[in-house]
């Protein structure tokens, strides 16, 4: 790890490569939080022509800076490889993702409205969701976006949207032509990119002086709680703990006011930051930097343990499968969410033991197979056609739901949870 003793480089623009400090404070002190081994990006679904190619993977290794309190992959990946023009997730074919983006439109324009007349910014906007939501309420709404899904936004939801990376030069081009933003959200996006320093001095462009920014990631105390290893992959290049918002936000003259955990993908934080002093800070911020504190989730020895737990995690689903399938029972995958990459390769899960993945008829990533070990995604008329066994759930954080629309649609196997804690529920 070098010496710890050398002058501390802060560096939030990093490059592609390995990364051997925090990216927040430039700490050399990075301590293990899991090793998944080398696996592909997970948008990199292959194709029945490209099975056969060569597979680029990267190191899949989650670091924890106890200073400023981040978690951090130690090798950053190429954004044109993370994100390609043809990128396969949309947000709004999941009933769920629709409805929790509503809920926070309608929260924050209540909070913080009346928007009439206000600049909306919402950054890595994907298909529109969230901010068709706002324009619902009146907002004046404006996506970037650098994937062709910003097509999708144009076309079907009627919001513009930018095809680009947000960068200072856009965030000023912005401003300048359409006014400073009352509200900027970034929702499962803040974590992603690599260039911080570019993004923050974005936000600084754009913001308004009464502007607040909305921010909503996985959240690292949730991560270790539900075991939630699944969550650690490539585009995730950072797992935020409130702790470390607090510290980078500060860098730049920003503050973080509230703060509040929500059980979306398996638990995130959300959190409201404006210009420093401009906002009352509330209790929030205070009690769950203290829970952060109180379970010792900056400590190495609670990291020890979360391996543990994972490990034992990955036994109990392999020692299943693997048992299904000398005894002739079936199984087969329900959903391709992006997690269950990570999960599939490194828990070692091939065609033989799960044939395949039923997906919803509207998802980009039909006729495709996960990256790695090539599981087939088809459509979900499989499942009710072949009627598995077992379902495995590898969006288990929506498992009640899913559930739930399985059984309505007549699929009478036993559904398979492999997280928090891998589980086979009753018929």
């Amino acid at each position: 790890m070098g010496n710890l003793h050398e002058p501390l480089v802060v560096d939030h623009d990093v490059a592609a490569g390995p990364l051997k400090r925090c990216q927040i404070s430039g700490s050399r002190r990075l301590d293990l939080v899991i090793d998944l081994g080398h696996q592909p990006p997970c948008a990199a679904l292959r194709t029945r022509e490209t099975l056969d190619a060569p597979e680029v993977s990267y190191p899949l290794r989650l670091m924890h800076c106890p200073e400023s309190g981040l978690a951090q992959l130690d090798y950053v990946v190429p954004g044109e490889q993370l994100y390609p023009a043809a990128y396969p997730y949309r947000a709004g074919i999941s009933s769920p993702v629709v409805e929790a983006q509503d809920a926070l439109a309608a929260n924050l324009a209540g909070r913080f409205g009346p928007l009439d007349g206000r600049l909306i910014v919402d950054i890595g906007s994907n298909d529109g969701t969230l901010l068709a939501a706002f324009a619902r309420r009146g907002g004046t709404v404006l996506g970037v976006e650098p994937t062709g899904i910003a097509q999708i936004a144009r076309d079907e939801n009627h919001v513009p949207t930018l095809q680009a990376f947000f960068t200072q030069a856009l965030a000023r081009d912005i401003a300048k032509d359409r006014g400073r933003a009352r509200l900027i959200t970034m929702t499962h996006v803040f974590a992603h990119m690599a260039p911080l320093g570019e993004v923050m001095r974005g936000v600084l462009e754009l913001l308004a002086s009464d502007g607040v920014l909305v921010i909503e990631n996985h959240y690292l105390l949730a991560l270790q709680e539900k075991n939630q290893f699944d969550s650690i992959y490539h585009e995730h290049l950072r797992t935020y703990s409130l702790k470390a918002l607090c510290v980078l936000f500060g860098q730049y003259g920003l503050e973080v006011f509230d703060a509040e955990r929500a059980d979306r993908y398996g638990g995130n934080i959300r959190a409201y930051v404006a210009r420093r002093g401009t906002c009352q800070v509330t209790p929030n911020v205070c009690w769950i930097l203290q829970e952060e504190d109180r379970v010792g989730l900056h400590d190495p020895a609670s990291w020890a343990a979360f391996r543990s737990r994972v490990l034992e995690q990955r036994d109990h689903c392999m020692e299943f499968l693997h048992r299904a399938c000398r005894e002739g029972a079936s199984v087969a995958g329900v959903s391709a969410p992006g997690r269950a990459t990570p999960l599939i390769n490194f828990y070692g899960i091939t065609p033989d033991l799960v044939p395949y993945l039923g997906e919803l008829p509207t998802s980009l990533k039909l006729g495709q197979f996960v990256p790695g070990k090539h599981l087939p995604i088809v459509e979900n008329r499989r499942l009710l056609e072949e009627q598995p066994d077992y379902l495995l759930l590898f969006s288990w954080h929506y498992g009640d739901f899913i559930a739930k629309r399985l059984r309505n649609e007549g699929l009478r196997g036993r559904m398979v949870v492999p997280l928090p804690k891998f589980k086979v529920l009753d018929a």
